[in-house]
């Protein structure tokens, strides 16, 4: 059902594109620039489709989006004036005309005009914003996937040089890289169209490997080939020439993160600048305010939407640079990604290999019951552990909890249910509303998530050390796995103990591929996946794997000198966000102390001395319990936002920015409850 579905929807598609094909051969060169760049990011951007029949469906998506617009954009303007709204008058001209007979002719079009230059425009952006993101997408997958092309072309080097050292000849490293797509994601896809335009269309691997070059959308990647194909041609070393590129691309990275750290300070520095901006706003309206120049719409507007915008805007800039690990951490047990591949796919809602067999025999239904029956006891036994591995399950717990503990008090009356009585309440209203819910489900989802990153972390902390002990043992003559059996009994932490077990693994008749595997699948870190990789890889082939290992320490190592660095530089930046915060935390208390609570007490002894009834109102006639309302909310917003904004920085994950989030609302919290 759902592939008629979907055969349909695509088949609507292409009859649009072709209806729309004759606007398309008017109005485009098919041998012209845009439409060569066009094609050029189709080809990048590995979209199935061709030149002439995407740019027709972008045709017609605009036109169709322009049509509508136009229809509602005329519609309105109508509106306009038969409704009243806007008066004909408005567009009359100030030129004195002597004749009478141009007056009457644009007193009588000056409404149509008018109404057809709404629609005009409203039709003419539909149009724009239509074409305009078909024409986008292309462009944009091809800039993620050359983004993540360099990011793994490092590694992806490291893992063919391991090929070639454990022997395999250029054909056969260029298939087991198109075969590597679990772990090089788009580096594997493109020497997967090397692999088949030779093996389907019969294209010398030259000539693909040549082709490749100018379709990829990564230029080191298109540079990389094109040296390749200078040494295949010319029967050099392949083995040297992978050695050099390796050493080149690893210190290539480094300074790619160079850039990108120098990037994320030109930000910190940008956005100490842009959320003091908000204060700066809160501190002129208070005292226009004073002046009798009531602005409540501008406070309100200040403090809930242009504070989230900005914080969000940065949010947005920020990730355009700083970038997640790409890849997953999985490994495939198998290549040809079948049965054997469930065994690591297991979690809540699926019970791993046992649910590629279920309803061939009965027996099979019955293990399934059992393996769903233990890990239920596995789960109330130690719940703690499953929070661990999936911190986010938390969340199904602490939100309906949240949820009735808020209901609770709220009903009660416990806590306010108006604006007047946040008003008269803002610590307490806002405590109940708001930190109750945060701390309930953000709590217990940073606990769990920084435990989890630290388990995970107690693998990589070591992983350089003990790849280049497991080096040193292979270079004795060891096999890998008495390198292993080695490297456990002398070494100490998590990883060796994950060596014992891999060891015992491989002793009671399991391969040593899939105990690998098995292990990398256990922790599913990219950085690791990409180490179990190349191993398992290189030892199918010897076991005498002594430069393979070294070469897995040197890019490890270079992992490791990327993340010290970056760990450090982040640091300041996140540190440099924390101080603006507490920079504007302090100026909103002391605007609070100092200046609203006088100039109340002030206005109340005016108002006593006069006569007039005491009020805790001045100027235009805002009031100060609203303004600190309004402050707390400022200070609480900003906190989160500062919060999430800290932990991307430092690890390009929103979760990470939890324990900041906590710790700042914190802070507010316990100033307000001082000042508020």
């Amino acid at each position: 059902m759902s592939l008629d579905t979907g055969r349909g929807l695509n088949g609507g598609v292409d009859s649009l594109g072709d209806l729309f094909y004759p606007l398309y051969r008017r109005l485009f060169d098919g041998d012209g620039d845009f439409v060569g760049e066009v094609e050029t990011k189709l080809v990048q951007a590995r979209m199935a489709t061709t030149v002439e029949l995407y740019l027709s469906r972008a045709l017609a998506v605009g036109v169709l989006l322009g049509g509508v617009l136009w229809a509602l954009g005329t519609l309105v303007g109508y509106s306009l004036f038969a409704f009243g709204l806007v008066s004909p008058e408005l567009f009359s001209t100030g030129a004195r005309i002597p004749n009478e007979a141009v007056v009457a002719f644009i007193d009588l079009i000056k409404v149509p005009a008018a109404i057809a230059i709404i629609g005009l425009v409203m039709g003419s952006f539909g149009f724009v914003t239509g074409f305009g993101t078909l024409i986008a997408i292309p462009y944009s997958r091809a800039s993620s996937r050359e983004r993540e092309i360099n990011m793994l072309l490092s590694d992806s080097i490291s893992f063919m040089y391991a090929l070639s050292v454990g022997g395999l000849n250029q054909l056969e490293i260029l298939e087991a890289m198109a075969k590597a797509d679990d772990t090089y994601g788009e580096v594997a896809y493109e020497f997967q169209s090397i692999v088949q335009e030779t093996e389907y269309f019969g294209t010398d691997y030259r000539n693909a490997i040549q082709q490749q070059a100018i379709e990829t959308p990564s230029d080191d990647l298109s540079q990389f080939l094109t040296d390749m194909l200078s040494i295949v041609n010319s029967g050099g070393n392949m083995q040297a020439f992978l050695s050099d590129k390796k050493d080149k691309h690893m210190r290539t990275a480094k300074q790619q993160q160079e850039v990108t750290l120098d990037t994320l300070e030109l930000f910190g520095e940008m956005y100490m600048t842009l959320s003091l901006f908000p204060l700066l706003l809160i501190i002129i309206l208070v005292i226009m305010s004073m002046l009798g120049e009531a602005q409540s719409f501008m406070l309100y507007a200040t403090v809930y939407g242009l504070i989230p915008i900005t914080g969000a805007m940065f949010l947005v800039l920020v990730s355009t640079v700083k970038q997640d690990e790409p890849g997953d951490g999985y490994l495939d047990p198998s290549d040809d990604g079948g049965r054997g591949a469930e065994t690591t796919r297991g979690g809540l809602f699926h019970l791993g290999l046992i649910e590629s067999y279920v309803g061939e025999f009965g027996i099979f239904d019955r293990i399934k019951s059992r393996e769903g029956a233990f890990r239920t006891k596995q789960l109330l036994r130690q719940p703690h552990v499953f929070f661990r591995d999936n911190p986010l399950f938390t969340l199904v717990l602490t939100v309906p909890a949240a949820l009735v503990l808020v209901a609770f008090t709220a009903v009660s009356g416990a806590a306010p249910t108006t604006w007047a009585g946040m008003v008269q309440a803002p610590v307490w209203g806002t405590f109940v509303w708001i930190y109750v819910p945060l701390y309930l489900t953000l709590v217990p989802l940073g606990v769990f998530h920084e435990w989890n990153v630290r388990s995970r972390a107690a693998i990589t902390g070591k992983l350089s050390d003990n790849l280049r002990k497991l080096s040193s043992a292979n270079d004795t003559g060891q096999t890998l796995l008495e390198s292993v059996n080695t490297v456990a009994e002398t070494s100490s932490g998590k990883l060796a103990d994950e060596f014992d077990v891999l060891y015992a693994k491989v002793n009671y008749g399991m391969s040593l591929r899939t105990a690998l595997v098995e292990f990398n699948n256990k922790y599913h870190i990219p950085r690791l996946a990409r180490t179990v990789k190349l191993i398992s890889k290189a030892q199918e082939a010897s076991s005498q794997i002594t430069q393979v290992l070294t070469t897995a320490a040197q890019a490890s190592e270079n992992q490791d000198d990327i993340e010290r660095e970056r760990r450090s530089r982040t640091r300041m930046q996140v540190a440099i966000i924390l101080m603006t915060y507490l920079t504007l935390l302090g100026v909103m208390a002391i605007l609070k102390t100092q200046f609203l609570d006088v100039m109340a007490g002030l206005t109340e002894q005016a108002g006593s001395s006069g006569g007039g009834g005491g009020s805790s109102q001045f100027g235009g006639g805002i009031d100060t319990q609203l303004l600190s309302l309004l402050f707390f909310h400022a200070v609480t917003l900003q906190a989160i936002l500062s919060g999430v904004i800290s932990g991307y920085i430092r690890t390009a994950k929103l979760m990470a920015g939890v324990k900041f989030v906590v710790i700042l609302q914190t802070i507010a919290l316990a100033v307000w409850l001082v000042v508020g």
